[in-house]
């Protein structure tokens, strides 16, 4: 039965005025909840008083998660587990982090109010002596996120974008139109912003998310876009933060199935993990990051038989895999959420063995775009797009 194909546009939620208006109002009131905290930090030193701030804690997993554990999960995707407070009074480490909070607050407000954006990095040299390391500004940022229930796209603190994306797939980004419809096989930075997106139109069956650059470049040598109807995105390695939002974007705009291909190690695992059920450093975030409907396609442990690759693609897991792995056997969501995903990485560390994406090339160099994708992506069956039946090519 041939394919059968319908343009699907995002639906016009809300007009590009209101749109902007929106965000306004958002960037002002934010800014009044700035001023007031610093005026107020203000005011208790003057007066003598050690200002303190509550921040919440979350954490979107944790290790207590066996059964026989006494200890039961209390994570939350939206509820916090905890509180820390940062107060002037004692020398500590809370100490310093609510000065580093402080130093990066006032640089916000001055991005709010000149309507101004600069990365970490350029927050950092403004103070380097106090920040240390760019970690610190980082964590800063997690902590004023956290204080005002925001992200950190309302702070006007713009990362550098890692992310790729090609395919079957036009957009506009502001006013930079980015088509890769026009040549499927070309690869087009992921947007900043997903607030900047408009006027999205694809013609694609499925996402198909990719580890690495290297196995994104073998598709698109492949052409492998311009013979299969999908977009393919890759965060090249650990996915930022543009990367995720723009594929959770297309996923809920598009309504689109997404596979993601890593690498059969732990660390592999891990980046797949961070798409699904996101990080334990954004976890405050971690609800509107993830993508708890990704499918993951490969490669497995079985692969390496079930395709009969030659025995010097494998690699000994290492002891630092080996605590990679079993760290992450132990994060509550296997148990709970993804029981299968759990088997398939006790599979592995059981065999011991490791392979990269780039090993079943060992028969043929386009054997991945030729057979392995589309045979994996057939077992997956039909699946339905606005009410329409398609079947994979």
């Amino acid at each position: 039965m041939a394919v059968r194909e319908k343009r699907r546009g995002a639906p016009p939620l809300e007009g590009d005025e209101q749109r902007l208006r929106r965000k306004q109002e958002e960037a002002a009131l934010l800014l009044r909840r700035i001023r007031g905290l610093v005026r107020w930090v203000v005011e208790e030193v003057v007066a003598g008083r050690s200002p303190s701030i509550v921040l919440h804690r979350y954490r979107n997993y944790c290790s207590a998660a066996d059964a026989a554990s006494p200890s039961p999960c209390v994570c939350s995707y939206d509820a916090p587990v905890g509180t820390d407070v940062l107060s002037l009074l004692h020398k500590d480490c809370h100490t310093s982090r609510l000065n580093a909070l402080l130093r990066v607050l006032l640089v916000v407000q001055q991005l709010l109010q000149q309507n101004k954006h600069c990365s970490k990095r350029d927050i950092y040299y403004m103070y380097p002596s106090i920040f240390v390391e760019v970690a610190v500004v980082d964590r800063a940022i997690n902590d004023i996120c956290v204080l005002f229930k925001c992200s950190r796209h309302n702070l006007n603190v713009v990362p550098v974008v890692k992310g790729l994306v090609m395919g079957w797939i036009r957009f506009l980004e502001g006013e930079k139109k980015v088509y890769c419809i026009t040549n499927v096989n070309a690869a087009f930075s992921v947007p900043v912003s997903i607030e900047a997106i408009k006027d999205v139109v694809s013609v694609a069956q499925y996402i198909l998310v990719v580890e690495k650059e290297t196995v994104f470049q073998r598709l698109a040598n492949d052409k492998f876009c311009e013979r299969n109807r999908c977009i393919v995105i890759t965060g090249r390695g650990y996915p930022d933060i543009p990367t995720r939002r723009f594929l959770r974007y297309l996923i809920e705009q598009l309504h689109l199935p997404a596979y993601c291909l890593v690498d059969s190690d732990p660390y592999g695992f891990d980046i797949l993990a961070t798409y699904k059920f996101g990080s334990l450093q954004l976890a405050y975030d971690a609800n509107l990051l993830r993508v708890p409907d990704i499918r993951w396609l490969g490669v497995f442990t079985s692969d390496f038989e079930d395709f009969c690759l030659p025995d010097c693609c494998l690699l000994h897991l290492s002891p630092e895999d080996r605590r990679k792995a079993e760290g992450i056997l132990a994060r509550c969501y296997l148990h709970k959420e993804a029981p299968e995903w759990r088997s398939e990485l006790e599979a592995m560390l059981q065999k011991g063995v490791k392979f990269e994406i780039e090993a079943l090339s060992a028969s043929s160099i386009s054997f991945l775009s030729d057979k392995y994708i589309p045979e994996k992506i057939k077992k997956e069956g039909i699946y339905k797009i606005d009410g329409h039946t398609l079947y994979p090519s």
